[in-house]
């Protein structure tokens, strides 16, 4: 695993704006970077992301398993009481999933950790699933990256595949689509599901989230009042849960992606839950509850909300002292803790390896890189490739 500079493609700002990747560079900072990208070994790929990518997606499965009919779990979980059987129907229902990202610390060598499970709205899909795939063939043809050049990248197929499936599974041809207005980067990641969905065969008709309605008879409806029967949105489960429209989501009879089961594997008290259950896992980091902190013996923690995301209202501490934290609107519902391992530093940047799961399946890796040792929404995007 090396990051080596390499020329950017003189017209990829424009090609972006052609493409719809209208995101690339956010307030004014860059988001996408091609600057320079990271190599892997195909060993390196299989052996240790691949594969302990799915193992671990396994195991979370089985916490899932655990949790669903275990009150205490789920208070410790944070899920109001009126949701628990909804979300446990959902996984005995076997309700499929559409895709996840592990979020790994990866040094070239030995196993990767997992710092979180993003299950439930995960964005760079778009970049990792086309455009990091098209920056490959581009520098291909350019001369830039040899012939021998690939990716670790079947993002774009399985996402077809899957919602192929879960067309068959569902018996339904039309899906809508949702995420909030004002959100650039949710709404390219959307329409790039969307498109993937067009290729399965569904028709899928946008609605932006403040736009839903609810009819009389209890269905929510798009905004032109037709009636939603089944939906992808990129909006959390635990904001649905708390809205006032969620008193309806049971009796609306709608298609979730994601399915509400999943409000558990998105959730951070999923974390220690695994370190419980699968003790020394070589790829898994000790974690406590608030609880059970005292058992901690890790000199340096992280301090993560259950809900948090994209980096929000994470505490690096030692002691009783905060090393480093970033800010956000997290931290009412609880927190885990979680031992502090760095990620690997390159030029002088923290670099973090999501690892894309689509259905039961890896599908692929993107690369994110900060000054910071946390990684957040700004942090730069970088392609890569196996040689």
């Amino acid at each position: 695993m090396i990051r080596l500079p390499i020329a950017e493609r003189p017209n990829w700002k424009q090609k972006a704006n052609e493409f719809g990747f209208h995101f690339h560079t956010m307030h004014g900072e860059p988001y996408w970077d091609e600057s320079a990208y990271y190599q892997f070994t195909l060993e390196q790929i299989e052996d240790d992301i691949e594969a302990p990518t799915e193992e671990l997606h396994q195991m979370c499965l089985e916490i899932v398993d655990r949790v669903v009919g275990n009150e205490q779990l789920l208070q410790k979980f944070a899920i109001p009481e009126a949701y628990w059987q909804a979300i446990a129907d959902s996984w005995q229902a076997q309700d499929p999933s559409l895709y996840s990202r592990l979020d790994l610390a990866y040094h070239g060598k030995g196993p990767a950790k997992l710092y979180e499970n993003n299950a439930d709205t995960p964005t760079s899909l778009y970049e990792s699933g086309f455009w990091q795939w098209l920056w490959l063939e581009n520098q291909v043809d350019n001369g830039l990256l040899s012939r021998g050049s690939d990716q670790f990248n079947s993002v774009q197929e399985k996402l077809v595949a899957r919602f192929a499936a879960i067309s068959r599974h569902y018996q339904i041809e039309e899906m809508h689509f949702a995420c909030c207005k004002d959100t650039q980067e949710d709404r390219g990641t959307v329409q790039y599901l969307q498109d993937c969905a067009s290729e399965a065969g569904f028709d899928t008709p946008f609605v932006f989230i403040e736009d839903i309605g609810l009819s009389e008879e209890g269905f929510f409806t798009d905004f032109h009042n037709h009636p939603i029967r089944a939906m992808f949105k990129l909006y959390p489960w635990e904001f649905m849960f708390r809205e006032e429209f969620g008193q309806y989501i049971e009796d609306a009879q709608i298609y979730w992606l994601e399915p509400m089961w999943k409000s558990i594997l998105s959730n951070k008290a999923l974390l220690p839950m695994l370190w419980k259950c699968f003790p020394n896992h070589p790829n898994l980091l000790p974690a406590w509850f608030e609880e059970d902190l005292a058992k901690a013996n890790a000199g340096k923690l992280v301090k993560k909300p259950l809900f948090s995301r994209e980096g929000s209202n994470i505490e690096i501490i030692q002691g009783k002292q905060v090393i480093t934290s970033t800010p956000g609107p997290y931290g009412e519902e609880g927190y885990i803790y979680q031992e502090w391992y760095p990620l690997p530093q390159f030029n002088g940047n923290h670099t973090l390896i999501g690892s894309w799961l689509i259905g039961d399946e890896a599908a692929g890796i993107s690369i994110r890189e900060d000054s910071n040792a946390i990684t957040q929404d700004m942090s730069r995007y970088l392609p890569h490739i196996i040689l």
